[in-house]
């Protein structure tokens, strides 16, 4: 087993998770097995219960595991399927080594960071890197390890020192580091500044760890000097100075790597089986940045949500509308709206906000609502909704954007006025969304419906079923605590509101489409976390036909894209 450990300096959110990806990308395009494991070293248990402003969107894994979206970015990029596992916290490390001691298994001994907590990082990263988490179920021969956070982050430091005493147990022809640093450009000036990343690489080697590779990133492309300079005060060869600026793309990442030598010094470093080229694989990341950098005809979603202010709080939704757009030559414009600005509220407190949220969505091809947990913003949402019901504009809700479709139809088609979610009315005389058997309201973590299941179709004239490639059943990873009210589906069915998929014993309701209109679909679960680069998911790609005029072609043709 190889290990590559990137860390990162001078700032969080610098792109390790993008540069960690891609390097997998590499070296899974070479023909190697490769895994990746994130470590955030807060002390949650895992990212379940976070504010989306905290880390952007809660990323669920085919397992039910509740964690960050950088493992997100690692199964699109390499087309895997990780665990909750994969994903080490503080909390969870701190955890297992309690119930370790509760157990006497230290017989006796003082329990301590040092090496019991270093020990326990060491045998998580080990075990884990043998998971297989390709379809062959063959066991990885990479494993890329991302530390969340900054070098010299007090609470990274048992991590820093687990992979200083990991090096040697590793050896050194199976091990390597990799640092992320910015390279800033103020204005003033105008000059690219190095001192950030020599003073990040210190505290490194100050901590027992020196970087094979520095990956300096920047908003413009670095000039040679700062990259000799780099070199020469960082005490690597210029070979091993690689620059990531800003691109218009992160399918341009890999390229990049791959173009200032990484395979070759990869294949040196960590006596890799591979040649120096890249297979098949990467072409095609090739013809796809360039395509997407070619894109002239312009699709526009309207995605209207509670968390806008933040576009990591939408990632994977953001994703697979990209994958989408990019599957059928058109480039994405999707339009972040605050929702509570649709709302009458707003209109008396701040009309302009309000009528350029109403411009905003009145002019979209299509609109999104998304999932999400808490009343506010929600009347907004029925607005967006009813907008698009009665105008005949295309529509996915995903998750509560289903359960507020079910909310609107029941107050404007069954004129079921107080119609409402028990989330939000416990006491409503019509919940036609309610909370589900298993939810327990007591702890909050872990106690929603999880992971991957199966939804059924129970008919054939479904449009969903269709772009699923008509398959009978469909299995796809839910995050929800309330359900359609499955006693009052017929009302809906008898206007038009057809529940065309469920769960396999037909209780739960999964998919809901409305008869007579262009494309009005709504999801319970959340396709978006499965969507690939080169495999959209269907309901994101059935919106974007839809909104460019091209789904009734599309289905004509066998849901084959045209070349």
């Amino acid at each position: 087993m190889k290990y590559i450990l990137v860390t990162g300096g001078v700032i969080s959110g610098i792109g390790k998770g993008i540069i960690a990806s891609s390097i997998g990308t590499i070296l899974k395009s070479c023909g190697l097995r490769v895994t990746a494991i994130k470590i955030d070293p807060y002390i949650n248990i895992d990212a379940g219960t976070f504010s989306p402003y905290e880390h952007g969107e809660v990323f669920v894994l085919n397992d039910g595991g509740e964690v960050d979206l950088d493992l997100g970015n690692y199964e699109r990029f390499l087309d895997i399927n990780l665990y909750k596992d994969n994903n080490i916290t503080t909390g969870k490390i701190y955890q297992h080594v309690i119930n370790k001691e509760r157990h006497g298994d230290y017989l006796g001994k003082t329990v301590q960071v040092v090496p019991h907590i270093t020990d326990a990082v060491q045998e998580w990263v080990m075990n884990q890197a043998k998971v297989p988490v390709d379809d062959d179920k063959r066991e990885p021969q990479i494993c890329v390890i991302e530390l969340g956070g900054t070098i010299g982050d007090i609470e990274g430091m048992p991590f820093v020192e687990a992979f200083r005493q990991f090096q040697f147990k590793a050896k050194r022809e199976n091990f390597c580091n990799i640092h992320v640093s910015l390279v800033p450009q103020p204005n003033a000036t105008g000059e690219q500044k190095t001192k950030p990343t020599q003073n990040s690489v210190r505290a490194l080697r100050g901590l027992g760890l020196s970087p094979d590779l520095i990956v300096c990133r920047s908003a413009k492309p670095i000039e040679m000097a700062v990259k000799e300079k780099i070199s020469m005060f960082c005490h690597v060869e210029p070979e091993q100075v690689i620059f990531i600026h800003d691109v218009s793309s992160t399918y341009r990442v890999p390229i990049l790597l791959e173009e200032q030598g990484i395979i070759k010094y990869f294949k040196q470093r960590l006596n890799l089986p591979i040649d120096d080229q890249p297979s098949d694989l990467l072409m095609k990341w090739k013809k796809m940045a360039c395509r997407y950098e070619r894109l002239l005809k312009v699709c526009s979603i309207a995605l209207v949500g509670k968390y806008t202010k933040l576009s990591d709080c939408y990632a994977s939704v953001f994703k697979a509308l990209e994958h989408s757009a990019l599957a059928i030559n058109y480039k994405l414009d999707l339009m972040y709206i605050d929702s509570t600005e649709l709302e009458r509220s707003t209109e008396a407190e701040n009309s302009v906000k309000y009528h350029q949220a109403w411009h905003k969505l009145c002019k979209a091809d299509g609109i999104l609502v998304p999932g999400g947990f808490g009343i506010r913003g929600t009347e907004g949402k029925l607005q967006a909704i009813s907008w698009a019901r009665t105008k005949k504009k295309p529509f996915l809700g995903v998750c509560l954007g289903m359960q507020l479709a079910v909310v609107e139809f029941a107050r404007n088609c069954l004129n079921w006025e107080d119609a409402n979610s028990t989330e939000f009315d416990p006491d409503t005389k019509n919940p036609v969304v309610i909370d589900m058997p298993e939810h327990n309201p007591g702890d909050m973590g872990g106690t929603m419906r999880l992971g991957k299941r199966r939804t059924v179709f129970k008919t054939e004239n479904s449009v969903l079923r269709k772009l699923y490639g008509d398959e009978t059943f469909v299995e796809e990873r839910h995050r929800h605590r309330y359900e359609v009210n499955p006693e009052l589906t017929h009302c809906f069915e008898e206007k038009g509101l057809k529940f065309v998929g469920h769960d396999t014993e037909g209780n739960r309701m999964e998919i809901i489409e409305l008869e007579n209109h262009p494309y009005f679909v709504g999801v319970q679960f959340h396709p978006e976390f499965s969507s690939r680069p080169m495999k959209p998911s269907p309901p994101y790609l059935g919106l974007l036909l839809a909104a460019t005029g091209t789904l009734n072609a599309y289905l004509q043709r066998g849901c084959k894209l045209s070349p």
